[in-house]
């Protein structure tokens, strides 16, 4: 193996070389992410929808939205080169769900153990 070809396999990343994403890909995955935008617009300020699937209905178009911008414009697919992106997903959507169910359960328990304002109140008098 000459300097040259050493050099080139050892400065491109592992998986594929070439570019990943087209303008087209881009452009259909823009106008995926618009409609769906839209879609979450007309959800929160219609009234044709029932009242209490509304909040359920704009979680399906945002799971919709994430799964849009990882498809077209973060090009994560379930193919074998693409495992190591799939995991480092999965962790940091892992690390933000602890981190956000965590805080609610600590705000919870300060809630539950604060005294309440009417004897706060009388203790500051």
């Amino acid at each position: 193996m000459s300097e040259s070809d050493a050099r080139h396999t050892q400065d491109e990343p592992p998986g594929k070389p070439e570019a990943t994403g087209s303008v087209s890909t881009y452009l259909i995955g823009l106008g995926f992410a618009v409609i769906l935008t839209l879609a979450s617009f007309w959800v929160a300020q219609t009234s044709t929808v029932w009242a209490p699937g509304v909040p359920i209905l704009l979680a399906v178009l945002a799971i919709g939205q994430m799964g849009v911008h990882l498809v077209f414009f973060l090009h994560i697919s379930s193919a074998p080169e693409d495992l190591n992106n799939v995991l480092a997903l999965a962790f940091g959507v892992f690390v933000v769900g602890l981190i956000v169910f965590g805080s609610m359960i600590i705000v919870n328990n300060l809630n539950t153990n604060m005294m309440p304002t009417d004897k706060l109140i009388q203790m500051q008098r």
